[in-house]
């Protein structure tokens, strides 16, 4: 069932569903958008570069 289907009810458990699952993946995108930035940040910055030993 999708919700552009025709047989789709918008009701309390579709939307605690769905509402959980948006939350959890705009957690989950907002932390790696972060780590991307960091890391992109902080390579340009030469914070990465420990030599070898």
């Amino acid at each position: 069932m999708f919700p552009f289907s025709f047989e789709w009810i918008w009701d309390a458990g579709h939307l605690v569903f769905h509402g959980g699952l948006w939350y959890a993946l705009n957690i989950i995108g907002l932390g790696m958008t972060y780590c991307v930035v960091k890391a992109v940040i902080d390579a340009s910055k030469g914070k990465g570069d420990h030599g070898h030993h």
